[in-house]
């Protein structure tokens, strides 16, 4: 079976999407947010086909889009929607397949469901991206924690912002998950900029084995 791999991150506004596609333009992947709250703005399935020059094929659509700007609970609620998570399940792809998440770890997809029980149930494994700076040493340990208290597979950590080299080692050393790199604030960000600081950023062996 191709590659399939799971991207969450510690919080809203860590530099999820933009993470998500580099790392789809790298493998050669195709993407899939599986719920979008907020449709006034671009979404992140838009954001990651223009960053990554993603043909349309493959971009796999959302399973629940969600016109109000909140927790997907919340945002389904307010839209009458109802988000079923068990029909939430991976789509075959040709290839390599990168699924990026709702927030972080625990946000909740109804009012039974959090993220990280479909994740479980799911049992791909993650790439936690994380900021480099103040605080991201708790709340990276602590959605380390959670992935494996759950028995999630965790790929490793990929930090986003300026560098902070001690806030990365603690957690390595604290977790044993490994670091994948860090990308860099991208001021003028573009699908080339992006794709050169990818590939001076990562080291991608270790996911493909």
């Amino acid at each position: 079976m191709s590659l399939r791999l799971v991207v969450t991150g510690t919080d809203t506004g860590v530099g999820k999407t933009v993470f998500a596609a580099g790392l789809t333009a790298a493998l050669g992947a195709s993407y899939w947010k599986p719920v979008q709250s907020g449709l006034e703005e671009e979404t992140d399935s838009q954001t990651v086909a223009r960053l990554a020059l993603l043909p349309a094929e493959r971009v796999i659509p959302e399973a629940w889009r969600l016109k109000t700007p909140a927790s997907p609970h919340l945002a389904a609620e307010l839209d009458g929607v109802t988000i079923e998570p068990d029909a939430l399940n991976p789509p075959d792809v040709a290839g390599p397949l990168v699924i990026e998440g709702a927030g972080g770890l625990l946000v909740p997809l109804t009012r039974r469901v959090l993220t990280i029980d479909v994740f479980a149930r799911w049992g791909l494994p993650v790439v936690l991206v994380a900021r480099t700076g103040l605080g991201t040493i708790n709340h990276t340990l602590l959605s380390l924690e959670a992935l494996r208290a759950r028995g999630i597979p965790v790929a490793g950590v990929a930090f986003v912002g300026e560098a902070h080299p001690d806030n990365a080692r603690v957690i390595a050393e604290f977790s044993g998950a490994p670091v994948l790199g860090r990308l860099p604030i991208l001021h003028e960000l573009t699908p080339q900029r992006l794709a050169d600081a990818f590939a001076a950023s990562f080291d991608l062996s270790s996911l493909k084995r």
